[in-house]
């Protein structure tokens, strides 16, 4: 068997200032509060502040103020965020809140009257804290998404103004998703040109502080080479054993589903600095370089948010996904707030024999009987025939499936699928699970009624053959090397290239983040002709980004796996 060395700690190596543990970090504080007597101390929501108070009530003769006391009482908030969160288990709409919302004026201005007036060193702690106190020292305590939807899970932390820790996390998530994320996103990005300390508390406890210096150090860094984004594993209902083995994972854990390693909304960055790892969000590199990193027609298209998902579904060993759909545009904008839609395709990286995807309706389906009977399985009257209205197509290694939204399907089994989508990750109608539970032992909504507003009943079996199964076009060959063209669909904005190499291969990012995957060799090295980066080593199924800063490049087998075939995915947005 193979050894594993796919790195799950992928880092940017930097020289810099760092703190680490609570005793430094108060000390660099009481430094602060001794030379301005004010200190703000500003957070992400999902941050443990109770951690934060206690360890900053230890800061000498320091009076500390909690911003959550000065905002609008949780009925009043409830009520202000009630259109936003509606009241679906699972969907809300996109909130055009803003922090400043949040604020009770009166108890602001009071706070604000006593700090000025106070004989004491004084912390504003919260979110918001900058907005109470402007003018002051800044210590921003930074949070990734994917940690908080841990902490969702655990019941440990609040939402932004609201004690919902006692919810289902589902309504924790989504309230994050449509909500507080949003508002939070636009206020940080506000307030990256006065953040003077960076606070790290990813790991409770074990606290890391960077100045303004070596956080800008690493997001420059980042931001003008190829780097890879931390990947998190997560298991699920149908997941599989795969990536045990190749990415080296837990063997005791039942199964891992997921494998979530280029959404940079919700993945961690990680700078190493001076050999120290130091955790932040990998959507700060977003908002900070979106027109280096995404390019700027890319950016021109979608703003601030990275429009590609890479990530992993393991079914070998498992079983089938839920048959679902995704919404077309139109839905997900009049219902949602979304302006673009959760598009995807099945690449299949591995596959065992038999393994099989369902895609497509067949040729002269009955909608309505196919729905009665998707009602009826919901009910628990019937067992749901995908086989009797779903096209099940028989998938190899390198297979690679094209799933414009509202096309009906599933990866079945024994199969190791990079899914390449546009990013928006929450938007599944679920329409048969095969009378399965979810990991919490309950049935996982099912989206019936929304689901058949959005199937397009013309992906039937002639079209899937012809338009949404290896859609291969060869586009350039030389010596050791070719080009194919392999998606996606014309309806998608994501254009993918699958190369074969033996020799460098030249590749130019055409003004458009690119995004790889390394489906075959144990490893390749990106190098810049001009020595513009340092070269960056890729192993065997990592998924990395090319900034479209950095124009061109090239890729060769590394290694062990010099002078032999590698094979990549790439994928960029179409123009």
């Amino acid at each position: 068997m193979r050894k594993s060395n796919y790195d799950k700690f992928p880092a940017t190596q930097i020289e810099g200032k760092i703190f680490q543990g609570w005793d430094e970090v108060r000390t660099v504080l009481e430094g602060m509060l001794n030379r301005s007597r004010v200190l703000a101390v500003d957070c992400y929501t999902g941050v443990y502040e109770e951690e934060l108070l206690e360890e900053l009530s230890l800061l000498p003769l320091v009076q500390i103020v909690r911003v959550c006391n000065l905002y609008k009482d949780e009925v009043e908030i409830k009520r202000m965020t009630e259109r936003f969160m509606t009241d679906d288990v699972l969907f809300g709409y996109v909130t055009n809140l803003s922090l400043d919302d949040y604020f009770d004026a009166g108890k602001l201005a009071d706070a604000q009257e006593c700090i000025s007036r106070s004989d004491m060193p004084v912390v504003v702690l919260g979110t918001g804290a900058s907005k109470v106190v402007p003018d002051v020292p800044l210590v921003y305590v930074d949070m990734a998404r994917w940690e908080i939807q841990q902490r969702f899970r655990r019941h440990e932390v609040r939402a932004l103004g609201v004690d919902n820790r006692n919810e289902a996390v589902s309504l924790q998530y989504k309230r994050g998703y449509f909500n507080d994320w949003r508002i939070c996103d636009r206020y940080k990005d506000s307030l990256f040109g006065k953040v003077d300390f960076w606070l790290d508390t990813h790991i409770a406890g074990q606290p890391k502080m960077i100045d303004r210096a070596t956080f800008f150090k690493g997001i420059e860094k980042t931001a003008a080479k190829p780097f890879r984004v931390v990947p998190f594993f997560d298991p699920a209902p149908w997941g599989g054993q795969w990536m045990k083995d190749v990415c080296d994972l837990d063997r005791s854990q039942s199964n891992y589903g997921w494998c979530f390693d280029c959404v940079p909304e919700e993945n961690s960055l990680y700078f190493e600095v001076n050999g120290v790892r130091f955790e932040l969000p990998s959507v700060d590199l977003i908002l900070l370089k979106s027109k280096e990193v995404l390019g700027e027609p890319v950016e021109a298209r979608f703003g601030k948010d990275f429009p590609i998902r890479f990530d992993f579904l393991d079914t070998i060993g498992g079983g089938n996904l839920s048959l679902q759909v995704h919404p077309t545009t139109q839905f997900i904008r009049e219902n949602f707030g979304m302006y673009y839609t959760q598009d995807e395709s099945y690449y299949l990286l591995d596959a065992e024999e038999g393994a099989v995807v369902y895609l497509g309706v067949k040729n002269g389906v009955d909608r309505e009987a196919m729905i009665e009977d998707l009602r009826r399985a919901q009910r628990g009257e019937i067992v749901f025939d995908a086989e009797k209205y779903v096209n099940k197509i028989p998938a190899k290694k390198h297979d690679h499936f094209l799933i414009p939204g509202g096309t009906v399907h599933c990866s079945g089994a024994g199969s190791m699928v990079l899914e390449i989508s546009s990013t928006p990750n929450l938007f599944t109608f679920k329409l048969w699970d095969w009378q399965r539970l979810g990991l919490d032992g309950k049935p996982r909504p099912i989206n019936v009624e929304r689901g058949k507003c959005v199937i397009n009943w013309n992906r039937n079996t002639d079209y899937v053959y012809e338009k949404l199964r290896n859609c291969v076009t060869p586009i350039a060959e030389g010596e050791g090397w070719t080009e194919e063209r392999t998606g996606l669909h014309a309806n998608e904005f994501i254009e993918t290239r699958r190369h074969r190499f033996s020799v460098p291969v030249s590749h130019q990012t055409n003004n458009s983040v690119n995004v790889f995957n390394l489906l075959e060799g144990e490893e390749a090295i990106v190098e810049s002709p001009t020595l513009a980066f340092k070269p960056f080593v890729v192993h065997y199924a990592e998924t990395f980004i090319i900034p479209a800063c950095v124009g061109e490049y090239t890729i060769r087998p590394y290694g062990k796996s010099e002078g032999k075939e590698c094979v990549t995915v790439k994928a960029y947005v179409r123009f």
